[in-house]
């Protein structure tokens, strides 16, 4: 490694090891637990045939614009979104140095992947900011990569990465793992118990609505049907046409918005 090398490595590593990116990791926190709210807000009102917007992140931020100083707020929520970009990345370059060997990659290539998600939502935030409204609708990613040979396979497989990782998230709930997450004070106590509910059920929701949005996926690509990219709307929808459907949004929508709730409690008492 060159010296420049060098002194960019010490210089990412202190800044990852810094207080005031704690204090931006905490920040963004907010944010992404406030784009939980913002959808389980619009799914409860999809549920209960009252919401125009699609009940995903887009949807959300529409939502939001839509109000009185909605703009000021996005905006304050796309920069929260971004500083959770730059944590993650600092991470995925520099962090996890406790660990050791294949571990150590491991959890920077998750540090990396988590950036790529912030990234995609802080840019639907400010997609939405700067949007022209032109209603013009281009040809879909999904129906794109189904144009390039072997195409229909990359959605596939696409499809089922998305379920793979939906499968992580639920388990992570399951056994409490995002517990670690958490700073003792965050663990202890009624508070603690009260954290656990709340990440317990989120992660569990959040998992099965991302297999879902996964399967949608794996669907279109195996019949060939991409003419439309599909995300958490759709699988939303899928959710409110099965029985008692209205009901089974609900409980997603309030699982969702347990996880912005953990969201919240991990920026309160954030263990990095």
């Amino acid at each position: 490694m060159t010296d420049v090398g060098r002194t960019l490595k010490d210089s990412g590593k202190q800044a990852n090891d810094s207080k005031w990116m704690d204090h931006l990791a905490r920040a963004g926190l907010v944010a992404y637990g406030v784009v939980h709210l913002l959808i389980a807000w619009v799914a409860v009102q999809l549920a209960f045939g009252e919401s125009g917007r699609q009940a995903s992140s887009s949807g959300a931020f529409a939502e939001l614009a839509s109000k009185p100083f909605g703009t000021f707020a996005l905006w304050a929520l796309a920069i929260g979104l971004i500083l959770l970009v730059l944590w993650r990345v600092l991470e995925a370059v520099v962090g996890h140095e406790d660990e050791e060997g294949a571990d150590r990659w491991k959890k920077r290539a998750a540090s990396g992947l988590k950036a790529a998600l912030y990234a995609a939502l802080a840019f639907s935030a400010l997609k939405t900011l700067l949007s022209s409204n032109s209603g013009g609708k281009g040809r879909s990613m999904t129906g794109t990569v189904m144009s390039w040979p072997g195409g229909q396979w990359l959605v596939v497989l696409a499809g089922l990465a998305v379920i793979g990782y939906a499968g992580y998230t639920a388990y992570r709930g399951w056994s409490e793992k995002f517990l670690e997450s958490l700073d003792s004070q965050g663990r202890t106590g009624e508070v603690g118990e009260a954290y656990k509910w709340f990440g317990k059920v989120g992660y569990l929701v959040k998992g099965i609505s991302i297999g879902l949005v996964g399967g949608l996926i794996v669907h279109a690509g195996w019949t060939h049907s991409g003419k439309e990219d599909k995300g958490l709307d759709d699988a939303l929808r899928t959710v409110l046409e099965q029985p008692f459907g209205p009901a089974l949004l609900t409980a997603v929508a309030i699982g969702l918005a347990c996880y912005g709730l953990f969201c919240f409690a991990r920026a309160r008492h954030l263990d990095r």
